[in-house]
């Protein structure tokens, strides 16, 4: 068993984390992720409705009672949410930890905090990481430009990130972006974090609610395989390589282009459907990181986080081994 910070501070068996991923963030997958003995996040706004997300609580923890936590991303959006009454329900629900992401979470903090939960924030930089710190978050998830999702903009990979992180930080870190494996682990515990994150990982599962059709692409695929969309924009985003990204790529570096560009092409709406439902690889975006290069087979939950567990324990067994000088 591999003991640290975050495993003591959460309560959780396992320095793992599966973070909140819209549209996977449900009740069928991060009740197994608790059941393994990791921490996973059910997200929010995956929900329709402050009530839904009440119910999606009820309903995991009719699965578990293990903890688990909710993601809060925190973004601007063309129609309005009413982060207030999600707040509410995640407060009034009993949830003990949330992760942030996104804009600044600290219109949130005061009612997390009073309710004693524990705020984790996702950071893509060390400078937006100290800002969140001096907020009051109690931890931090600093994304590597290899993740899933948005990476930021300053294109700095987890070897640097993770201990520039860690370095200049009080609070706990958690490394984010490229991890799928036990020797991922055991370098993000030697780079300073006290646990990881892993995403894309977790989506190659058996439990994970995509099309079986997805899961094999992400087993087939290589490192190589994912398409950097939104820069011209600066809202750069890691997705999967297909049709669809490729060409949202290339409309995207033409001179000029705007958002409502591309806005049909990577509508969410068309992005779930394809890969929640129909498995069509190419009938929307979906996201994805470079750590697909690593997943090497579609497993159930507890296989990946015991599979993973037991090679960082056995590396760590023979770290001391070495020979040095």
């Amino acid at each position: 068993m591999i003991r640290t910070d975050f495993t003591e501070m959460f309560g959780v068996e396992h320095p793992l984390v599966c973070g909140g991923m819209t549209g996977l963030g449900v009740a069928e997958l991060i009740a197994p992720v608790a059941e393994a003995g990791a921490l996973g996040f059910l997200t929010a706004l995956t929900q329709p409705t402050p009530e839904a997300l009440a119910a999606e609580i009820a309903r995991t923890r009719e699965l578990t009672d293990r903890p688990f936590g909710v993601n809060l991303t925190i973004l601007p959006t063309r129609e309005p949410v009413p982060y207030d009454e999600y707040r509410a329900a995640i407060v009034e629900s009993g949830i003990t930890v949330v992760e942030t992401a996104g804009s600044s979470p600290e219109p949130h903090l005061p009612d997390f905090h009073a309710a004693g939960i524990k705020v984790i924030h996702k950071a893509t930089s060390v400078r937006h990481a100290l800002s969140a710190q001096r907020k009051g978050v109690d931890a931090i998830s600093i994304d590597g430009f290899e993740c899933a999702g948005h990476p930021g903009e300053d294109d700095v990979p987890g070897l640097v990130l993770i201990p520039a992180a860690a370095r200049a930080l009080d609070v706990p870190v958690i490394a984010s972006g490229g991890l799928a494996t036990g020797a991922g682990l055991v370098a993000a515990l030697a780079l300073g974090a006290c646990a990881a994150n892993m995403g894309t990982r977790f989506m190659a599962t058996t439990e994970a609610p995509i099309h079986e059709n997805v899961k094999r692409q992400i087993v087939a695929n290589d490192e190589r395989d994912t398409v950097l969309v939104f820069r011209e924009l600066h809202n750069t985003a890691r997705v999967a390589r297909n049709a669809v990204s490729e060409e949202i790529r290339a409309i995207g570096s033409r001179p000029g282009a705007t958002f409502d560009d591309v806005a049909e092409l990577a509508s969410g709406v068309r992005g779930r459907r394809a890969v929640l439902g129909e498995g069509d690889l190419d009938g929307g975006m979906w996201w994805a990181g470079q750590s697909q290069g690593l997943v090497t087979e579609v497993a159930s939950v507890r296989e990946v986080v015991d599979t993973i567990v037991a090679e960082a324990t056995d590396l760590l067994g023979t770290l001391p081994a070495l020979r040095v000088g």
